[in-house]
């Protein structure tokens, strides 16, 4: 189950597949994916399984197929460090979605080289991305544009839920505050960075397939 927020008439979608969704613009948003990290750290002889990757593979195709979006944006992180042959299969897992183009607005883990990206399925951008009302960006912008509002990642937001005694969970998060909103990493094979709540931010916590807004944190 979603939640939904709106800014300056444009409604947002969070999702709990770790997405956004933007009805009016036909656009889904993801962050992180990291893929082909597992590959990497295999190479430096650390045995982590290909499927951790398998699975963010088919959540896309989930999204694709029930959204049917004209366009997908990779909010940075999309391939971690250098070239593998993971990145060929990535390429081929999308080319089977003709019906969307594919975006990559670059973060600091997209360091493939240009003829790497020239031969991909991916829209490069170097710069941020204006899309209407929302300003597109890997980390968190130091300077939004009046009017807009920032849909970036980079950060990994997570939050720590208390339960009775001294039971606690870590979970996920979308974290919004009045110019920013930023994605949880949508790749399963990555680390969370606890978010404090500011006095006028919104947190809202994904619980297996549920987007909940968290009202307390300590």
């Amino acid at each position: 189950m979603y939640s939904s927020l709106s800014f300056s008439g444009t409604t947002l979608y969070l999702l709990p597949e770790k997405a956004i969704w933007i009805e009016s613009y036909s656009s889904l948003f993801i962050a992180d994916l990291h893929f082909g990290k597992a590959a990497h750290f295999r190479k430096s002889g650390i045995p982590i399984p290909e499927p951790v990757h398998y699975n963010d593979l088919q959540v896309i195709k989930q999204l694709i197929e029930r959204y049917s979006p004209t366009d997908l944006y990779v909010l940075g992180d999309l391939f971690h460090s250098d070239w593998n042959e993971q990145w060929e299969l990535l390429n081929g897992f999308l080319a089977g979605f003709s019906k969307t183009k594919f975006h990559l607005v670059k973060g600091n883990h997209d360091v493939l080289s240009p003829f790497a990206y020239q031969q991909s399925l991916f829209q490069i951008h170097d710069a941020p991305v204006v899309l209407k009302n929302m300003f597109l960006t890997h980390e968190p912008a130091k300077k939004v544009p009046e009017g807009k509002l920032n849909l970036c990642g980079h950060i990994h937001p997570g939050v720590r839920l208390h339960g009775k005694g001294r039971q606690s969970l870590r979970i996920s998060c979308f974290h919004l505050s009045e110019t920013h909103l930023i994605l949880p990493a949508f790749g399963h094979f990555t680390g969370l960075s606890l978010v404090k709540k500011g006095p006028n931010d919104h947190i809202y916590g994904i619980s297996g397939e549920k987007v909940i807004k968290i009202l307390y944190q300590e």
